[in-house]
């Protein structure tokens, strides 16, 4: 073999070695990058960019504008419900405060009536021993159950022959009657009630069984 044939294999040797090395690790150039500067690079690059990569961009733009849009309507709601409860709170204690007064002026007028009566009930005691009061003690009573009738305060009188209510009457004593056994035969003492509830029975005496 002539030293020129030799050269030339020589080189063919070192270039097919050369190939068969392997290549450098492409995955090391590829940089770590976010969806956003990817589609700037793939947008923003000299290059045309392709219609996938501009719909993508348009998408992704689009969908940040309604989580923006979303988070704007979250943040006024969560304003208006603070507004409304703090609107409820001070509603609640206005009403509470209402309340109160409206009790006191309530007692405040019962008093005043009730103090009428007993003014009128010392005058009358304050007359000589000869007078007769029994007048004024009427004149009296009459005024102290209109105070009762304006706080919607009702009698209970039972009628001679009516039925006994337990929860309306209370039996003092069973009596000989005429009266059918059972039934009431004379009121021992008035009961009253408000809004339909009893705050004190009528004592009553009933017939005897036989």
């Amino acid at each position: 073999m002539s030293d020129d044939a030799a050269a030339v294999e020589d080189e063919a040797s070192e270039t097919d070695a050369g190939a068969d090395e392997p290549a450098a690790d492409d995955s090391e150039a590829i940089e770590d990058v976010s969806t956003d500067e990817l589609l700037d690079r793939l947008t923003d690059s000299d290059e045309t960019p392709t219609e996938p990569a501009t719909e993508l961009r348009s998408r992704i733009e689009a969908l940040e504008d309604a989580v923006a849009e979303k988070n704007n309507e979250i943040d006024e709601l969560t304003e208006k419900l603070s507004r409304a409860r703090a609107d409820f709170k001070n509603y609640k204690k206005r009403t509470k405060q209402q309340q109160a007064e409206m009790k006191a002026r309530a007692t405040e007028e019962l008093v005043e009536r009730l103090t009428d009566v007993r003014d009128n009930l010392v005058r009358a005691l304050d007359q000589d021993d000869a007078a007769d009061i029994r007048p004024g003690v009427e004149s009296t009573l009459e005024s102290f159950d209109r105070a009762l009738e304006d706080e919607n305060v009702a009698f209970i009188s039972p009628a001679a022959g009516d039925e006994v209510d337990p929860e309306r009457h209370e039996v003092m004593q069973r009596v000989d009657s005429d009266q059918p056994a059972g039934t009431i035969v004379d009121i021992y003492q008035e009961g009253y009630e408000m809004a339909d509830k009893v705050l004190q029975p009528a004592r009553v005496t009933v017939s005897a069984d036989g």
